[in-house]
């Protein structure tokens, strides 16, 4: 048995069950992952299969995919091949598109508990933390790949991450394996490639073992950043509030800095929402330091919105406008709102949909400033303004709460919190309540 076979089975004993695929590209690295793991009966009896993604973004492309089916033919192994279109004008650069495509083709091909295994190694490592660093990663970014991390519906498995590349390249040439050679990767202009032909071969005139260093560097800052992470979720637990899309203004700002940033992209990361960058967390900080305790401050990016009102931090997805000037009459069925704002309907005590006759015809439309209501059992009528001042109403949803008014002009409810003295009567009389169901 090879040293290369030896060391795959080791690293087998710490994996948990579950059948392995192979991200199989067809390249030297693949294909000696693939060489090792087919050899092996542990591997065998798991459960072995090879999955190919064919980016369509090179002219030989299918004779790429049909090289990696007779790889697996002749090793016995399963073979499935997934074709994905990349988006080139994404803006985050062509490198970065394919692997975002590449992933989710696989995340969506994967079974319940299967392991991935990518043949990323040690140079790869390396350029990965020297990419990041360039980039001004944090801590988790400068930890680099993991060599076991949750995937989609199972997990991504890296066996070769400590092993160098010119280990791989002995294997394949004592096992005379059969395997690709991509012309893309001699294209300097893509920042890897840069690295890994002109930059890191200077590096190592100076630091031949730079690859190792990185790697063991990469190790030290995977412990700082998963105990940064753990930190971080205990803090996240204390200072998030009631409501799961809330958390404590001042208890945020007050956290060391090195947990600041990190419960911040964890809470956003738990919600569904887009992480920012350095630059926004540092504009939410600067904007929540020197805000009056009366303004509003808010911090956009793309897909996301973070609004303080008091002492909380609100995150939320943008909001469609709402059409100027909208208002609908209503007869008590399930009206669609606009802006994604829900539904508002009047059901019986069973949840029945009710039907107004003409008489009792509604209107309903949104906040335009002045409204007043009364409320039932009070002689005086309210400013609308000031229930939902009083009540903490953030004031982003004050306008998009709907307001249901009768023929008169009179403001019989809001939305389905407050119902007015005149409110209350009509819906007496039709044994009926108000329901405003939010998406």
């Amino acid at each position: 048995m090879s040293s290369l076979r030896a060391r795959m089975e080791a690293e087998l004993q710490s994996l948990p069950p579950g059948p392995i695929t192979v991200a199989f590209s067809g390249g030297l690295d693949s294909s000696v992952l693939l060489h090792c793991l087919a050899a092996s009966d542990e591997v065998r009896q798991r459960g072995l299969r090879a999955i190919h993604v064919n980016h369509q973004l090179h002219a030989d492309s299918e004779a790429w995919a049909a090289h990696c089916a007779k790889i697996c033919h002749s090793s016995d192994v399963p073979f499935e091949t997934l074709l994905v279109r990349v988006d080139r004008d994404r803006g985050s650069g062509l490198e970065a598109s394919a692997r975002d495509a590449r992933h989710a083709a696989i995340q969506f091909a994967m079974r319940c508990e299967e392991i991935i295994a990518f043949a990323h190694h040690r140079d790869d490592q390396a350029e990965t933390v020297l990419l990041r660093l360039l980039r001004g990663a944090g801590p988790e970014g400068m930890a680099a790949m993991r060599s076991l991390r949750r995937f989609g519906p199972g997990l991504a498995w890296r066996p070769l991450l400590a092993i160098p590349r010119n280990e791989l390249v002995a294997h394949a040439k004592e096992f005379q394996l059969e395997w690709l050679e991509d012309p893309s990767n001699r294209d300097t202009r893509i920042d890897r490639n840069f690295l890994r032909a002109r930059a890191i071969p200077l590096l190592r005139e100076r630091w031949p073992n730079l690859q190792s260093t990185f790697s063991q560097g990469a190790q030290w800052m995977r412990a700082a950043a998963d105990f940064i992470e753990q930190q971080s979720d205990i803090a996240l637990a204390d200072l998030r509030g009631t409501d799961p899309a809330s958390l404590n203004a001042n208890g945020w700002l007050a956290l060391a800095d090195a947990l600041r940033d990190s419960v911040l992209r964890s809470w956003l990361r738990s919600l569904g929402l887009p992480p920012p960058n350095r630059h926004q967390v540092g504009e939410l900080e600067r904007q929540l330091r020197e805000a009056r305790a009366d303004r509003l401050p808010c911090v956009r990016w793309p897909g996301v919105e973070l609004r303080r009102y008091r002492q909380w931090i609100h995150a939320m997805a943008p909001m469609p406008r709402i059409p100027t000037d909208w208002q609908q009459a209503w007869n008590g069925n399930a009206l669609v709102l606009p802006a994604d704002l829900g539904t508002l309907a009047l059901v019986d005590e069973r949840g029945q949909a009710i039907t107004l006759p003409d008489a009792d015809r509604l209107q309903v439309r949104f906040r335009r400033g002045g409204e007043r209501i009364q409320l039932r059992g009070e002689p005086i009528h309210h400013e609308l303004r000031d229930l939902l001042q009083k009540a903490g109403v953030p004031p982003w949803s004050r306008d998009r709460m709907p307001l249901v008014f009768h023929a008169d002009g009179g403001l019989l409810a809001v939305a389905d919190r407050w119902i007015g003295f005149f409110g209350t009567r009509l819906l007496s009389i039709h044994n009926a309540r108000l329901v405003w169901k939010t998406r």
